[in-house]
């Protein structure tokens, strides 16, 4: 998208917005209504999310009434339009926003998507207006809020905890790689978004969505169903308008997963495309951050703007020359024509309505004029190595898992200075053993416990099972297969409809595609596909190492055909 600057009628209402605005004093109780008329967006003040009540509030009993929202499902270039224009300016975006997040974060549905906002986020709002006014704007994010799941490190007034106690008050000295494109982009940065504990390496039977700092986030389709994790708050923050886009993270499933049970589109690209320094870790062969937005044009703009190399993490040295700065070339409504995609039949028929959902998407890209190779066998993952023996390559990711986020945790941890108390993963363990009755009411750290008695990274255990792993993600997995078959991607479910949150025995997965991409560390796109009772579903799109102009060409086609993204409802209940 080209810059663009106000118009003489525009640069009066946006000096008008500015004076009207620098006097405090407006209640955070006035939530935002609808209005045809530019302009009125009333004001909220930023809020902070503490750790939750025990128990957890039980869902309303009653459909929740939310109030007319004036930038509901509005995109990106719809906010930079009405900015442009001085209709809309960055600080009543802002606010617009924030009294979304103060209606349904805590109060109406409790989504419990959001753990804090901005202190900061009016007065950056007001700078970036004065910008627009005197020079015009950066580019498409210049004005709009963006909320960052909080494992992703900002320096300013906001907390990085991945959603732990432990980490309570951690301002960190530095912003992340993401942090700093985005803000060099012209985004606000509006708040922390919740997420599953630690990114959902911490307990074998957690619950998605859950940590001891924010509580249970909820499914804004059905409020007793699971969002998926662990970015679930940027999923749910997205999918309920909080915010127009937002950032998650994902070593397994992390972005896609919440994208496909919140009906967004989620994008987890190659790994070192984007900066993962200043990102909490679990594993560096397969940690990435990603866009999260409501349709695949926002998740490209987004992808572009945070894409990049960064000294501070050496993966992204590739990214100078396979990344891009924007991937909108590639958004073609006739994407799919001539392209050839495989049906990977082996993540099918774990539900018949999911099933369904897939062959309609098959008709739909046949009809398009997408070449569909169905199916498509990827390599069983128990296949021996030459001379060596079976390794499943579930079993090799969990190992390389363990023994990465002992070394990696460890080394962000130690970061922290001195006097912190919790600067190892030995130091974790025994604050949440401290802590039980908050930390650990529901699940216990078996993930933890396992990661420390591990070694060091020059372990043979750890190289042999991060061998495997990569040997049958990718020369005998993505990459054999398409290379045998001439396919552009491989289409999967995402994975099924949201289940029942259940805090005592923890997620129960219907099904689900990730593995394989987020292993080899390729990318993967889930984009909206269909419903099953009301819940969305998505479908994955992946492919070869820095192959996300493809992929994104081919999302972008389906989602033109088939426009399957539906406005939440917050329901309590399907029974």
């Amino acid at each position: 998208m080209s810059a663009q600057h106000p118009t003489p009628r525009a640069h009066s209402r946006l000096r008008a917005s500015l004076q009207s605005t620098t006097s405090p004093g407006v209640s955070r109780r006035d939530f935002l209504r609808s209005s045809a008329v530019g302009g009125a967006l009333v004001v909220a003040g930023p809020i902070a999310c503490g750790p939750a009540p025990s128990p957890e509030p039980a869902a309303p009993a009653a459909a929740t009434v939310v109030d007319e929202f004036a930038l509901e499902e509005t995109t990106l270039a719809g906010l930079q339009e009405r900015m442009t224009t001085g209709e809309w300016t960055a600080r009543s975006v802002t606010e617009a926003y924030l009294a979304r997040i103060e209606q349904l974060n805590l109060q109406g549905p409790a989504l419990r998507a959001v753990l804090e906002t901005n202190p900061d986020a009016l007065a950056i709002a007001d700078e970036l207006d004065r910008e627009r006014l005197a020079q015009g704007p950066r580019g498409p994010l210049h004005g709009v809020p963006v909320l960052l799941k909080d494992n992703i490190d900002t320096a300013d007034r906001m907390t990085t905890t991945a959603g732990s106690l432990a980490l309570s008050g951690w301002v960190p000295p530095e912003d992340s790689g993401v942090a700093a494109r985005l803000r060099a982009a012209g985004a606000v940065l509006l708040g922390k978004a919740n997420l599953s504990e630690w990114a959902n390496f911490r307990s074998t039977r957690s619950s998605s969505g859950w940590s001891g700092r924010g509580g249970q986030c909820r499914n804004p389709y059905v409020l007793d169903r699971n969002p998926c994790g662990s970015s679930s708050g940027s999923g749910v923050g997205v999918s309920a308008n909080l915010v127009a886009v937002a950032i998650g993270t994902e070593t397994d499933g992390s972005i896609v997963c919440p994208s496909s049970a919140n009906g967004i589109v989620g994008i987890k690209p190659t790994v070192g495309l984007i900066s993962r320094a200043g990102i909490i870790p679990i594993s560096h062969t397969q940690d990435t951050a990603g866009p999260m937005a409501r349709t695949v044009r926002d998740a490209a703009i987004v992808l572009g703007a945070i894409a990049g190399v960064d000294p501070r993490d050496p993966a992204t040295a590739e990214s100078e020359t396979r990344g891009l700065a924007d991937y909108t070339p590639f958004l073609e409504a006739d994407g799919l024509r001539g392209m050839r995609i495989g049906v990977a039949r082996r993540f099918l028929g774990f539900h018949a309505a999911v099933d369904q959902i897939v062959e309609n998407a098959i008709e739909a890209m046949r009809a398009a004029g997408a070449v569909v190779v169905d199916p498509v066998e990827l390599r069983p993952s128990g296949r021996p190595a030459a001379g060596g023996p079976v390794t499943n390559m579930g079993a090799a990711e969990t190992e390389v898992l363990l023994y990465e986020f002992k070394a990696d945790l460890n080394g962000y941890l130690a970061l922290r200075g001195p006097d912190a108390e919790v600067r190892s993963l030995a130091d974790l363990i025994a604050f949440n053993e401290r802590h039980a009755a908050d930390e650990m009411p529901y699940f216990g750290q078996e993930r933890l416990l396992e990661a420390e008695e591990k070694g060091p990274l020059s372990d043979p255990a750890y190289l042999t099972a991060l061998a495997a792993a990569r040997r049958l993600s990718r020369a005998e997995g993505i990459d054999g297969t398409m290379d045998e078959q001439q396919l552009d991607a491989i289409i999967a479910p995402t994975g099924g409809p949201a289940w029942v949150t259940d805090l005592v025995n923890g997620d129960h997965f219907g099904g689900g595609s990730s593995g394989y991409p987020a292993v080899a560390g390729y990318p993967n796109i889930s984009v909206p596909a269909g419903e099953v009772h009301g819940l969305p579903v998505g479908l994955s799109f992946f492919g070869r190492a820095w192959s996300e102009p493809t992929l994104i060409q081919i999302a972008y086609g389906f989602e033109q055909i088939t426009q399957a993204r539906r406005v939440p409802r917050f329901l309590p209940t399907l029974a």
